[in-house]
């Protein structure tokens, strides 16, 4: 990371050694982006913050229901509101299916996990509007449900 940072700076000064004027209003310019969009951000890491505290167990206890479809509705909300990176979200499913959560309600939790974003809204209302990030987040949980109910009948889970 710190090899990126010695490039932007060898850049960086060599536009300042062509044109000082507009290397100057490209700071200032990044500079009062950086401003804008940091309340935003600064959001998005507290909230994620918080949902890091969840821990193993925790998950697993409301995934691993008895009732299939209790455990997936669960797995729908819960991973449409909670938010991680997936080198830790694809481990946490393996651990979720060794502790014997159905394949159906571990979907259930990842598939949303990764498309909806409950957590992110306040940030992606900013860019796409308010309209449009609502109507991908139903867009993008419908199509985990379907997701869901189609492995469930992949892995035998759900008989129609």
């Amino acid at each position: 990371m710190q090899y990126l940072y010695i490039i932007m700076l060898i850049l960086l000064v060599i536009s300042f050694l062509f044109d000082r004027e507009k290397t100057k209003k490209s700071i200032i310019r990044g500079k009062n982006k950086l401003i804008k969009i940091l309340p935003g951000y600064l959001k998005l890491l507290v909230i994620l913050s918080i949902i890091l505290l969840f821990s193993e167990d925790l998950i697993v206890q409301y995934l691993g229901t008895e009732n299939i479809l209790i455990g997936s509705g669960v797995g729908l909300v819960i991973g449409s509101i909670t938010m991680m990176p997936g080198f830790i979200a694809y481990p946490l499913a393996g651990i979720l299916l060794s502790r014997g959560v159905s394949y159906m309600v571990v979907a259930s939790f990842i598939i949303p996990l990764k498309m909806v974003g409950i957590v992110t809204y306040p940030l992606e209302k900013e860019y796409m509007g308010s309209k449009a990030t609502i109507y991908r987040n139903i867009a993008s949980l419908i199509v985990a449900a379907i997701l869901t109910i189609l492995i469930g009948l992949y892995y035998g889970e759900v008989i129609i």
